[in-house]
């Protein structure tokens, strides 16, 4: 723990607001990773809690209870449990909703015991003014022993009181271990003090976690876990019954608490607008229609409100390959410039509109309170899917990525359906997917209305996404039916209430994403477009050389003007490239899906990362061509020419073949690795692959045959 600058520890149940706090407290000073030894997320930032005085915020998981029942929960559990641990707090700043209170405070009364200094933030206190609600903050204070402020998390509000209770709370001793004095069994006791003495600890609860969750803590030696077991075992240890008593005293305690705290206007709060607005939203017929309403409007935004800018992107980038090749000398280092990392890395950023979109209206549905409606409608349909509604968010978030929508599933605590879901989710069509539908979309489908108000293009993005969908479910009654589990199936969860999204949380939000998918895909890109540009530039040899002179024999037999010559010319040095071998080493594989062999290279290349197919496709066409200009990639597949046949190279059906292959197939390594990680082995991951490639190859088959 760092003794200079103090650790904050911001903690809360789920859905009570942490992250706005979060970017109150820490601004754009933040940063994403994962816990040490997990994949669960791990958010720090940096604030400023006076002048001179910096403090590091760690945003831990939204969590119930120090009883965990997810992997989130276990995160929380092993930082808390363990002193030692580089991520254990000085101080914790517990964010709990106003409005909600008592079942807000289970986990504060137990963190508490831990002895660590606390200042209680309640948040969304404009929405306990609307509802008619108030409560005695300075007795709750009294009876909690720990500075309590009012806070609005998304406009900021009590945000400066907040951090001077921090610095207040530090200055003080606590002592909060014997504050509630809750009764434990007296096999209980003896375990505790067993442990007390034989472990190098003194706190008595620190002791009752591990006693509790002795197999769950990553962090006790062998010989630990050993010790602990064999005291628990010579006092017949009850562990769920001990914690179950623990938990209603503990309610016991709270529900007093807050009646006597908390006075609530019931003539306010009879009807709510969240009320009145739920009986239309989660209506058993009108929410579902409301629901898809919303991801048509998703996608048609998409595809219409992104054209504008794209085309400025596209046209930027075409500009600025005129420029430098007209600035630059000649030679492999401006090709190199020009037709590798430009052309690759601009077959990337002309699609950042569209994924802004999407980020952008996704934020607006979890901000609002909307996603909560969703996982609450779609529980009992999901289950006859071997899913939750929980499962929900993990496929919602998919339209995303994949990779964090994957670990979503940790909140999902019955194994057969966080498997099911962590197997099909990559069905989903993700954000990378978008450049490779936008380029096949606007190649094949008409850019024409229907009815006057829906585009035909965005019509067929969200057909795309709909067959993603249909897949997904129809993967997880097949894997309903071949995986077996035992436990019992439930799901408990609170619907926030509604409220305008804080457009600084959305905008910070969809920065980060879109960020983060601009550099990591563009470092794979720029990688392997030098690597691309390479191979197509090079052969072993002097075969491109030999190529282009027997090139040049075979054009005097034919009639072909200037420009078809040049083309040629460059056609067959492409196919005396590495690249060209390459390609056509494995284009037999590919061929009955009506992929040429430069399409067979992009979807090998595409498998680091499915936008990459889009970069890939646009250095070699651009390698591969005799043209002085920088065209747009979608202009260079819709006028490539085969000049000794005079038919198109890329066709509508090989577009059509492609946009289903991509519907269907893994191509994405970082997927597989969380996977991987996620499920502790190559099992998993292995059969995930085999059935999504399956699924991806026979329906391109299908689809080329009938186009």
């Amino acid at each position: 723990m760092n003794t200079n600058k103090l650790q904050i520890a911001l903690l809360g149940n789920p859905n009570v607001g942490k992250s706005s706090v979060f970017n109150q407290l820490t601004g754009l000073r933040q940063k994403v990773g994962n816990f040490p030894g997990v994949t669960v997320d791990k958010k720090v930032g940096s604030t400023t809690l006076r002048k001179g005085q910096d403090a590091t915020v760690i945003d831990f998981p939204g969590t119930y209870s120090l009883y965990p029942t997810s992997s989130d929960e276990k995160v929380v559990l092993n930082t808390f449990a363990n002193p030692n641990s580089k991520d254990y707090p000085n101080v914790i700043i517990y964010i709990a909703d106003i409005t909600n209170l008592e079942r807000h405070l289970l986990l504060l009364t137990q963190v508490q015991e831990l002895n660590i200094p606390v200042v209680l933030g309640l948040n969304m206190s404009d929405i306990a003014v609307k509802k008619g609600q108030q409560t005695d903050v300075d007795q709750l204070s009294k009876k909690l022993n720990v500075p309590v402020i009012s806070i609005n998390g998304r406009t900021g509000e009590g945000i400066e009181l907040l951090k001077k209770a921090v610095l207040e709370v530090t200055k003080q001793p606590v002592s909060t271990a014997e504050a509630y004095a809750f009764q434990k069994n007296e096999a209980e006791k003896l375990v505790i003090k067993e442990i007390l003495q034989s472990e190098s600890i003194d706190n008595p609860y620190q002791a009752s976690l591990w006693a509790h969750h002795v197999d769950d803590l990553s962090f006790l030696k062998a010989e630990t876990k050993q010790n602990i077991n064999t005291i628990r075992a010579n006092h017949d240890y009850n562990d769920m019954r001990f914690q179950i008593d623990e938990t209603l005293q503990r309610y016991n305690f709270i529900s007093p608490l807050v009646q006597n705290v908390v006075k609530e206007n019931h003539q306010l709060n009879a009807s709510s607008l969240t009320d009145k607005i739920d009986k239309i939203i989660t209506h058993k017929v009108f929410g579902p229609i409301i629901f898809f309403a919303l991801l048509l409007l998703v996608f048609q935004s998409i595809f219409s409100w992104a054209s504008a800018p794209m085309d400025w992107i596209d046209g930027g980038i075409a500009n600025l390959g005129e420029y430098l090749k007209e600035i630059l000398p000649s030679g492999w280092a401006t090709d190199l410039l020009l037709d590798g990392v430009l052309a690759g890395l601009g077959g990337v950023l002309v699609f950042v509109p569209q994924i802004t979109i999407l980020f952008f209206l996704i934020s607006l549905m979890e901000e609002s309170g909307y996603m909560s409606r969703a996982v609450y409608m779609f529980d009992r349909m999901m289950m006859k899917f071997g899913m939750s509604g929980r499962s929900i968010i993990s496929l919602i978030s998919g339209g995303a990525c994949a990779i964090p929508a994957v670990m979503a599933t940790r909140a999902i605590s019955n194994w057969k359906e966080r498997m099911i879901t962590i197997m099909v989710t990559p069905l989903i069509s993700c954000s990378a997917r978008i450049p490779v539908y936008a380029i096949l979309v606007a190649f094949a489908v008409p850019n024409e209305s229907v009815w006057g108000i829906f585009s035909l293009q965005g019509l067929a993005f969200m057909g795309l996404y709909l067959l993603g969908i249909v897949a997904t479910l129809g993967a997880g009654m097949i894997f309903k039916l071949i995986l077996k589990s035992d436990a019992p199936s439930f799901m408990a969860m609170e619907l926030p209430s509604y409220k305008m999204p804080y457009w600084k949380n959305v905008a910070l939000t969809v920065s980060e994403k879109v960020s983060t998918f601009v550099t990591e895909a563009g470092k794979v890109i720029i990688v392997i477009s030098i690597i691309l540009w390479a191979m197509a530039t090079y052969g072993p040899g002097n075969s491109i050389e030999e190529a282009a002179t027997k090139a040049e024999v075979e054009l005097q037999d034919m009639n072909l003007d200037e420009v078809a010559s040049a083309d040629y010319i460059a056609s067959k040095e492409l196919e005396a490239s590495y690249v060209g071998i390459l390609g056509k080493t494995i284009e037999p594989i590919f061929e009955p899906l009506g992929f040429d062999w430069k399409i067979s290279i992009a979807l090998v290349t595409s498998f680091a990362a499915r936008e990459v197919f889009v970069g890939t496709m646009a250095t070699i066409y651009s390698v591969g061509s005799a043209e002085d200009d920088i065209t747009p990639l979608r202009e260079k597949l819709t006028s490539s020419v085969n000049p000794v046949t005079g038919e198109h190279e890329f066709t509508k059906a090989t577009a059509y073949s492609l946009m289903i292959f991509y519907v269907f197939a893994m191509q994405c390594m970082a997927t597989l690795a969380v996977v991987k990680r996620e499920t502790k082995g190559w099992r998993w991951p292995f059969i995930q692959f085999a059935y999504m490639s399956a699924l991806a190859y026979f329906g391109a088959l299908i689809t080329y045959n009938i186009f």
